[in-house]
Order: C-alpha cells, then sequence, then structure tokens
C-alpha cells in the first residue's frame, strides 16, 4: 500500500520541492498552506506521515502538531518539524510539542528520506 505524507507549508517553492523529492521516492502526497488546514487535513485524509513546516499563518507548526498529539484521531501519526531555522531553542519547542522529528532546511533528498523512512516501515 503507498504510503501517504501530508506536507504543511505555506511557501509554494518548499511545497513543490518536497512533493517533488518524495514522488520520485515513490510516496504519495497531500499538502496544506498553514497549520490549522493541516489539522484538518490529517484528521480527515490520516496520513502516513506529516512534514510540518513551524513559521505559517493562521496556526503555527508547534500550535498545529500540539493539536495533533491530543487529538485521539491523529496522536499516533508521526510529525516531523522542518524549519529553515536551527535553534536550541527551536528543537526543544519541538520535543515539548511532541514532535517525531526534526529537519533544517534546505536539505537534500537523502537527509529527507533519512528521516522519514524509520516512520514509514
Amino acid at each position: 500500500m503507498e504510503k501517504v505524507i501530508l506536507i504543511v507549508d505555506d511557501d509554494s517553492k518548499n511545497l513543490k520541492l518536497e512533493r517533488d523529492l518524495l514522488d520520485v521516492c515513490g510516496y504519495a502526497t497531500i499538502q496544506a498552506t498553514d497549520g490549522k488546514q493541516g489539522v484538518e487535513l490529517a484528521k480527515k485524509r490520516k496520513p502516513n506521515l506529516i512534514l510540518m513546516d513551524i513559521m505559517m499563518p493562521v496556526m503555527d507548526g508547534y500550535s498545529a502538531c500540539c493539536a495533533l498529539k491530543k487529538d485521539e484521531t491523529t496522536r499516533k501519526i508521526p510529525v516531523i518539524m522542518v524549519t529553515a531555522v536551527d535553534f536550541e531553542l527551536n528543537r526543544k519547542l519541538a520535543v515539548e510539542v511532541r514532535a517525531d522529528g526534526y529537519i533544517t532546511k534546505p536539505f537534500d533528498r537523502r537527509q529527507l528520506i533519512d528521516t522519514i523512512r524509520p516512520f514509514l516501515s
């Protein structure tokens, strides 16, 4: 069965890059452009994994991750925080909201696949 990954990012270039990298590796993708939309889509579609940007309008990635982890229907979906900001505080906040991983932009295909593969086996 094909694995579905939800990409949540407000930057259309980042969405396209991540989608293209994942498509080449055989993953299906769905996309949302803010945290609120991402939470709603995750509840409806139940993806196998979520790649969540941190800084977004409407609802940021931390708030979205927290909402997903508190909800019975989405709490077990792995959430990988994806951000251009690599501060220790951001990593600590990701752990506090129970994110399952953290990857910084820019990244290459190998980094992305190595980060997500353990959650999709």
